[in-house]
């Protein structure tokens, strides 16, 4: 048998093009998963720095200031059927998504009612000029964990497409993730914590309007 050799040059063609297609990157793919679980990240700023010596802080004799604390104000409201929750809070702004009005069940594609849905969240992204979107897909504990992180994926992709198509800006960047049974809002002992669990969140930034 007589082996065939492959010319230097062509050789470091196939290298580079291999090593240049490894290094290719969506961002709205990545995979691994946020620092800290997906809502709890502190969105007040800093508290102002109070000076304890400062003549004119009247404290009493012996007293001491106490540590600085954030504290973050958030609004929810929840539509009557519960299929919808809208988060405010200092710094953003997320919507969550009952599964069951987005998709069938166990599945990842899109009723009649999504599109009407999505496209609503995205008028809203438009009014906040946000740039920076992430779309986080969860489900309850039925099933095994693979399963439930591979449907939630695709679930936040299917939303994330839509997003895309709506807002047509090239200039947003998306984080999607799948994370499964992980973060649940509510108790899975029951099927109405688990519907909940079962949702789509899209959260960004809020605007300076």
């Amino acid at each position: 048998m007589t082996a065939t050799r492959t010319p230097p040059r062509l050789a470091l063609a196939i290298t580079v093009a291999s090593l240049m297609a490894a290094l290719t990157l969506t961002p709205a793919m990545a995979d691994d998963g946020p620092s800290v679980p997906p809502g709890t990240e502190p969105s007040a700023t800093a508290p102002v720095e109070v000076d304890p010596n400062d003549p004119d802080l009247k404290l009493p004799e012996g007293a001491t200031l106490a540590e600085p604390k954030v504290l973050d104000i958030k609004q929810v409201v929840e539509d009557q059927s519960g299929d919808e929750r809208r988060e405010d809070t200092n710094a953003d702004v997320k919507f969550a998504l009952q599964a069951e009005v987005l998709f069938g069940k166990d599945s990842a594609k899109l009723n009649g009612e999504a599109r009407a849905r999505i496209s609503a969240i995205a008028a809203e992204i438009k009014n906040q000029h946000a740039t920076r979107i992430r779309v986080f897909g969860f489900t309850d504990d039925l099933g095994s964990y693979a399963h439930g992180r591979t449907l939630s994926r695709q679930r936040a992709n299917a939303v994330q497409d839509v997003l895309d198509e709506e807002l047509k800006d090239s200039g947003i960047t998306y984080e999607v993730r799948g994370y499964s049974e992980d973060y649940p809002i509510a108790s899975n002992a029951t099927e109405a914590g688990r519907k909940k669990n079962r949702r789509v969140e899209v959260s960004f930034p809020r605007g300076e309007n």
